[in-house]
């Protein structure tokens, strides 16, 4: 049986992006993401839910997320779905889902009065 792991999600950053360097040298940022969605519920009403994603960024790609990238920036992100678990110190089991990138794509930058917004695609610097 074949699988596949192939996740595209369009919203809002909740956060701006926190950025680190790995030991290596290796830009990494975390983006906090929101998804909404409407839909009518039993009732005819409209139904507003958010969905909200970790995102993991690494490389050139995190540099510019970091540098472009604020709190309620729109973008799409295309990667795949990344399964961590670790241990605290305490002895505790942690785990959580996110996304890792593979590619971010900014879907509009606020720009000066009168001035179109700008799309811009970073491709993985890896």
């Amino acid at each position: 049986m074949s699988s596949m792991n192939h996740v595209f999600l369009m919203g809002n950053l909740t956060r701006d992006p926190a950025t680190r360097t790995t030991p290596g040298g290796m830009a990494v940022a975390e983006l906090g993401l929101a998804v909404s969605d409407n839909y009518k519920g039993k009732d005819g009403e409209l139904v507003k839910q958010t969905c909200f994603a970790d995102v993991v960024v690494w490389g050139k790609q995190a540099e510019h997320c970091t540098e472009y990238l604020k709190k309620g920036s729109s973008v799409m992100v295309e990667g795949k779905l990344q399964y961590d678990s670790w241990q605290t110190e305490k002895g505790e089991k942690r785990s959580r889902l996110r996304v890792k990138a593979n590619r971010v794509q900014f879907l509009g930058r606020p720009g000066k009065t009168g001035e179109a917004e700008e799309t811009t695609t970073i491709e993985p610097g890896f």
